[in-house]
């Protein structure tokens, strides 16, 4: 985004070493970045074909001005950035540009079949609370097929990359039992738990809340302006979910982490105020996972934690009610900014961040505001192929200045799903 103190200059007298804003959408042009300094003259060529009679310029960030005469030998921007904001020879502008809209349509195509899988798991879920109790066998037969088909997905895959999903539409019944499975699975999965294991792990996950549908409204979601005796009944929900789950005729390790999944291993869960080794090990999972959604989505949406936020918390105040190789394998997993967090990259611009690689979560993929690049084109970079661009701070959305918020549109509510790690070429893919 161009800054105050940019001027325009003619293309004709742009120079190595000028710091350039090219007010372009991103697929009129071959480079990764709209802003970047100039570094050597194949890229001073690009811009001069891009058919662009001026472009904005700060001589602030610049090392060269109009005025200082050819500078093809000197003023050049430091060899490393240069190679990173490399073109491709301008013979090959034009596939550069094809290959940038296969990468928007692959990308959109992607996040689409993410929304329409968890759209799919909420609908089964719904369906499985409604029949629990005159149905349970049908009620089984629904979870099984579900959770089996998201541990056949995963173990038939090697790196999954976590995706954020826009807001969820529908009711929290749904939404949050399969977003504890879905993050439950990938936890599971990078502790390296057996397929058999999973599957018990997300059965839990998705019925560890079925007996609150017997609750009255006001008491189903904890609150922290709930009385004594609200949040007494609110916790009642655990005996009546393993009730309803022993109808459905579970195997005992899922009962146990659906009877533990709000159990702290330093003994201030409920309802048994277990310690450490008395909790299994799906247990200890699955009341971390429960706790971070919760914190990300809790019923008073006013209230929300970022996902940064959410695992800097519990990191931080709370890391000692859960068990140690859990969180820190969490942490491995969804990187210290988990999609879903609003950043600020350490060239000063927000983004939001909508994907790790689960292997490799430092370097996640970002959703760029650039006013200059229309929403529907915005700039994703995956910051793995950009080593001299990383994140400087998280930010709470409301701290984003307005054009920043209303680009990034921040999801109200945070959701995930996973799919298979496809290599991509180049420093940025597309949304």
């Amino acid at each position: 985004m161009a800054q105050s103190n940019s001027v325009f200059v003619d293309v004709a007298d742009l120079r190595i070493g000028m710091y350039v804003y090219l007010e372009l959408g991103w697929m009129a042009h071959p480079f990764p970045a709209n802003s970047f300094k100039i570094g050597n003259e194949r890229q001073l060529q690009t811009i001069r074909s891009l058919g662009l009679s001026r472009v904005r310029w700060s001589a602030e960030k610049s090392d060269a001005d109009p005025s200082a005469g050819d500078l093809s030998t000197g003023g050049a921007a430091p060899p490393e950035l240069a190679a990173a904001l490399m073109p491709l020879p301008a013979g090959d502008d034009a596939l550069q540009l094809t290959r940038r809209r296969e990468q928007l349509s692959a990308q959109r195509r992607s996040f689409a079949q993410c929304e329409e899988q968890f759209s799919r798991a909420t609908a089964v879920c719904l369906q499985v609370i409604a029949c629990a109790g005159s149905q349970p066998e049908l009620a089984r037969e629904k979870s099984q097929a579900l959770i089996g088909d998201m541990v056949a997905q995963l173990v038939g895959q090697g790196e999954s990359m976590i995706h954020l999903l826009s807001d969820g539409s529908g009711e929290r019944a749904a939404l949050h039992p399969v977003n504890v499975s879905v993050i439950s699975l990938l936890l599971g999965k990078a502790m390296a738990l057996p397929q058999a294991q999973l599957q018990a792990l997300g059965m839990a996950a998705l019925l560890h809340d079925l007996g609150k549908a017997q609750l009255p409204e006001r008491v189903r979601w904890r609150d922290p302006s709930f009385s004594a005796m609200e949040d007494k009944i609110h916790q009642e929900h655990v005996a009546l979910s393993v009730t309803a789950a022993q109808r459905l005729g579970l195997a005992a390790p899922i009962l146990l982490g659906i009877a533990q999944h709000h159990e702290m291993v330093d003994g201030s869960g409920f309802p048994l105020g277990l310690k450490g080794d008395g909790m299994t090990a799906l247990s200890r999972i699955l009341a971390l996972v429960n706790r971070y959604d919760n914190l990300c989505n809790p019923a008073n949406a006013s209230l929300a934690l970022t996902p940064h936020e959410a695992l800097a918390q519990i990191f931080a105040q709370a890391k000692t009610r859960f068990d140690s190789a859990s969180l820190n394998a969490f942490i491995r997993l969804m990187g210290i900014y988990p999609p879903g967090s609003v950043v600020q990259l350490v060239d000063d611009r927000f983004a939001l961040v909508l994907s790790v690689n689960s292997s490799r979560p430092l370097r996640p993929q970002v959703i760029v505001h650039d006013a200059s690049i229309p929403r529907d084109e915005a700039l994703v970079l995956n910051l793995e192929e950009q080593p001299l661009l990383g994140i400087k701070r998280s930010l709470k959305p409301i701290h984003l200045p307005q054009a920043a918020l209303n680009y990034l549109s921040p999801r109200k509510r945070v959701s995930y799903f996973f799919e298979q790690v496809v290599p991509m070429s180049g420093g940025a893919v597309a949304a």
